[in-house]
């Protein structure tokens, strides 16, 4: 004689901790995904942030004094991480080469951020994301800081 199992006779007390183990794997699940989707989210901001970043920058760059210290710092008000070997500002007189032209000879301002990283928050996954270069031109305007508020 033979006899078959089956789990409809199964007694109560031989299911216990069956639910905290298929939370525990939901849960991980879950909350991977969960924190996947906020870190994806602060990629995307931080991808905006440079972008603006270089663009405020460029327009500081045309109306301000060359090589003032103030668009910079601007620039990283955009994005705090941001450090002053990320960021590049070129005073342009094509065909001349850059940065060798004067406040009345040059035509262009060229803004551009480079080998910034972003680094997540992802517990026990130390994930760096190198973000590619930015670059903003923008035409000469005035281009002189003393007494023009935007510069301060």
């Amino acid at each position: 004689m033979t006899t078959t199992t089956s789990t409809a006779g199964r007694r109560p007390q031989d299911q216990q901790g069956a639910a905290a183990v298929e939370f525990a794997v939901v849960a991980a699940v879950f909350f991977t995904l969960l924190i996947g989707i906020a870190e994806m989210g602060r990629l995307m901001w931080t991808w905006n942030a440079a972008a603006e970043a270089t663009r405020r920058g460029a327009r500081l760059a045309v109306v301000c004094s060359m090589n003032d210290a103030n668009i910079k710092t601007h620039m990283r008000e955009m994005l705090p991480a941001l450090a002053n070997s990320n960021i590049s500002i070129d005073y342009l007189d094509p065909p001349n080469a850059p940065n060798t032209c004067t406040t009345a000879t040059c035509k262009e301002v060229s803004v551009r951020l480079s080998g910034y990283t972003h680094q997540s928050f992802i517990p026990f996954v130390p994930l760096s994301v190198p973000l590619p270069p930015f670059q903003t031109t923008l035409p000469r305007e005035f281009m002189e800081s003393t007494g023009n508020p935007v510069c301060n």
